[in-house]
């Protein structure tokens, strides 16, 4: 997969299909999911809270505990769906590349749906093996307002 816009299309898929342990592996191994409480005008995951802010090791705990057959919060089990709309390369240098996505996001669980809306931002690293996420930031849209809680990955 070259085009690193087929990347961003997959990465959504592998989340939709609950394919977690494949999702978390097109993750470089400093590679960061940050979701700023503040949305688009947050400068940094430092100098204020944020919904999360996860290196590969919290990733991996997120991973396992949602396949985790106790995990309460999974019963019955979240499902989402991502529509995106066309991903924009924004700055493309020799071996990375940043790109810009504006989506919708449903996580439903029995009979409840959560809709959010935002942008996501790639920084995705050019490996021998193909595309890879060094950050994958998600500024919601309306970031600061009361959320519930958001089982699964936007």
């Amino acid at each position: 997969m070259n085009d690193p816009r087929d990347f961003i299309a997959h990465e959504a898929a592998l989340l939709d299909a609950r394919r977690f342990d494949d999702w978390l592996a097109l993750f470089a191994d400093d590679g960061h999911y940050w979701v700023p409480l503040l949305g688009a005008a947050q400068a940094d995951p430092f100098s204020h809270n944020s919904l999360a802010y996860e290196d590969r090791l919290l990733l991996q705990l997120r991973v396992e505990r949602l396949k985790n057959p106790r995990a309460h919060s999974q019963h019955p089990a979240s499902h989402s769906q991502h529509v995106l709309q066309p991903s924009r390369i924004e700055e493309e240098g020799a071996d990375d590349v940043r790109l810009r996505t504006p989506f919708l996001y449903i996580e439903a669980r029995g009979d409840d749906q959560l809709l959010l809306s935002g942008t996501a931002r790639h920084h995705l690293i050019r490996t021998p093996t193909g595309w890879s996420i060094r950050e994958k930031r998600i500024d919601l849209l309306n970031a600061a307002r009361a959320l519930p809680a958001i089982q699964l990955f936007i």
